[in-house]
């Protein structure tokens, strides 16, 4: 067993986020295991750009109402308690609601082979972030 030190909270880089955004490394795992955690907050409308994981991301919202999105799928609204699940290499975005902050706990893994383990894209406009239709997870 090994208790790990608490990481100083970093500001999330402003080439891969739009608006203001914090992130708590929890865990990078180290071999055999992958694991990587990390605890992110979100200012309102502060969001991440479009990127895919090459082994899936699930992330969890612990407060506040965010938003994700799937590239070429509809916005789907996330409140405390939801729970999102992102297949591998599938491109989305996650981030805070216009009006609220947004907390979630974000969990993938590193390859088990070489490469990365986030493409990142272009960041979310303005006019994606806006678009209509704001669905709840089921």
């Amino acid at each position: 067993m090994q208790l790990l030190p608490k990481q100083p909270t970093t500001k999330a880089a402003a080439d891969t986020f739009t608006g203001d955004a914090w992130v708590d490394m929890i865990v990078r795992g180290e071999h055999p295991s992958r694991i990587r955690a990390a605890l992110v907050r979100f200012a309102p409308g502060a969001r991440n750009a479009w990127h895919a994981h090459a082994v899936g991301q699930t992330v969890h919202v612990t407060e506040g109402v965010g938003r994700i999105q799937s590239r070429g799928g509809r916005i789907v609204e996330k409140h405390p308690g939801d729970t999102v699940v992102t297949p591998a290499g599938e491109w989305h975005w996650h981030g805070a609601a216009p009006d609220r902050f947004m907390t979630h706990l974000a969990m993938w893994e590193a390859p088990a082979g070489a490469g990365p383990e986030t493409e990142w894209g272009e960041q979310v406009t303005d006019e994606e972030y806006a678009a209509e239709g704001g669905e709840r997870p089921r």
